[in-house]
This record gives C-alpha cells, sequence and structure tokens, in this order.
C-alpha cells in the first residue's frame, strides 16, 4: 500500500498474516506506527483495531469471501485515492486535514508529538471552533471561539473530549500568547482523559448547562463554613450566570467547578431555575 503524504516513510510497516494470526511490525518510520492509540514496534492484530500510519486510518475487519474485491482492484482503488488526495493536497497547500470520527484527536496529537509538528490545529464540531497551537509537537496554547474566559489549559482539555468533528492543520507559524502552556502533550492528554472520565460520573447531577443559576434570599446557611472553591463559584453566580458560566469562569477544572456547585445546590447555597 503506498500512502502519498509526508508523515510516512518510503518503508513504513508491514503486515503480515499466517495461520492463526495477523502483525504489523514497524519498519524504522520516523514518525511511527500506533496501534488504537499506542506507539508500538511490533503488535498482533484483532478485528476492530485502528491502526495509525501518518493520517491515515488501516481498521482490521472481516470480509465475507465472496464480496471480497481483488488484489488488482484494490491497487487501482488505493491508487486513485492517493492521487486525489496528493491533487487535494496541492490544491489547498495544507499539510493534513480529515475527520475526528476517522482519528481521534489522542491519536492525531501523539503524532503530532512524535513527529514534533508546528502549527495551528483547527478543529471544527458540534462545541464550536477550537484551536490547539503547536511547537515541535507540543501544544503550547488552545481557544474555543476566541473566548477568554476559557484558560489555555481548560479549553485544551475541553477540545480533547471532542469525537465528532473535521480538523485542519495549517503548518503556518504560531502567535505570541501571554499565557503558555507548560504541561507536556504527554501529560495533557494523561490528565484530559483522567478528568473526561471523572466528568461523565457527576455530568447528570449538574443543572442544564443554560440554566440560570441563582441565590436564594434570605440565605440561611453562613457562608463562613463554604470551603476558598466553594466561595469562588459563590461569587461568579453572585455576579449572574448558567450552570456554563461557572464552567467557563472558574479558575478550576471543569471537573472541580462542577463538584463544587453540586455541593452547593445540595447545601441550598444555589438553586438552579
Amino acid at each position: 500500500m503506498v500512502l502519498i503524504e509526508d508523515m510516512v516513510s518510503r518503508r513504513h510497516a508491514k503486515i503480515q498474516a499466517t495461520d492463526d494470526e495477523i502483525a504489523i511490525m514497524d519498519l524504522g518510520s520516523t514518525n511511527g506506527t500506533f496501534v488504537n492509540g499506542e506507539k508500538i514496534k511490533k503488535a498482533r492484530l484483532k478485528e476492530g483495531d485502528r491502526i495509525l500510519i501518518g493520517t491515515s486510518i488501516v481498521k482490521l475487519v472481516t470480509v465475507d469471501p465472496a464480496t471480497a474485491m481483488s488484489e488488482a482492484d484494490a491497487r487501482q482503488q488505493l491508487e486513485k485515492r492517493g492521487q486525489q488526495q496528493a491533487l487535494k493536497t496541492q490544491t489547498t497547500n495544507r499539510a493534513m486535514s480529515g475527520s475526528i470520527e476517522e482519528i481521534p484527536l489522542p491519536d492525531l496529537l501523539q503524532l503530532f508529538s512524535t513527529s514534533k509538528r508546528t502549527g495551528v490545529l483547527t478543529l471544527k464540531g458540534p462545541q464550536g471552533q477550537g484551536e490547539i497551537y503547536l511547537r515541535k509537537g507540543q501544544i503550547y496554547y488552545a481557544s474555543i471561539d476566541d473566548s477568554y474566559d476559557l484558560s489555555p489549559m481548560k479549553a485544551a482539555y475541553r477540545i480533547l473530549t471532542w469525537e465528532r468533528g473535521n480538523f485542519e492543520l495549517d503548518s503556518s507559524e504560531g502567535k505570541t500568547v501571554l499565557e503558555e502552556i507548560k504541561e507536556s502533550t504527554e501529560g495533557l492528554l494523561m490528565e484530559g482523559m483522567r478528568l473526561l472520565d471523572e466528568f461523565k460520573h457527576i455530568e447528570s447531577k449538574l443543572p442544564q448547562r443554560k440554566a440560570p443559576l441563582q441565590i436564594p434570599r434570605p440565605l440561611n446557611p453562613p457562608l463562613t463554613a463554604l470551603k476558598p472553591v466553594e466561595l469562588d463559584v459563590f461569587q461568579i453566580v453572585l455576579n449572574g450566570g448558567t450552570t456554563q458560566t461557572v464552567l467557563d469562569k472558574a479558575k478550576l477544572s471543569d471537573v472541580e467547578a462542577a463538584q463544587a456547585l453540586i455541593e452547593l445546590i445540595s447545601k441550598e447555597y444555589i438553586v438552579a431555575r
């Protein structure tokens, strides 16, 4: 198989089938071979495994022999797709683009980290437009819809949860920002996945994102009983807003802000309308 893109080495990887297994071996490629998001030297494959080579996805599936195409037809189809992709790249003058559904963001960012890519990764999906700025493979800034309510770190964590939409990497130089992300890309990915798992467990306890939040009057429980993180969330609600406002403006992670909000509602410091 010939994959026409600059992140694929001339001899990149080898897939070998024997009687009892199918295996893949990286052939010392520059940017590596990934199976289900993990960089490998050699791995045994099973049905459903997702192989990432450059920005191309190879998925192992079972095919009915009656419907399988011939090797000649398969080669012709691959060559046609390769020519179309090469023409698209030349026409748009873009390094690469694709779908998040086909290449999950953690896999993509792992690849960019390994290949030390510099540029701006723009993502467009149901949640809005996100931008991740890379310098030699490391994420140093992120934003969603150019919002200044979100810190770069919080924006990066949120974008990592996106599962639908399209991406495009522009290899132009980045921009100077006041607040840079210092965490490594690998660290961001690990922490982002941890926060996502925790948020999924408590999300059902939160009021709807657009639900207005208010302070009951008179306020019976004493403010002196609140923890510092709870006071921060209380002040945001005091100034007016919704559940989404709290998540955006709190200097805490979404998980910490959500936990504080749930606690304040349970103690009757805040009510959701």
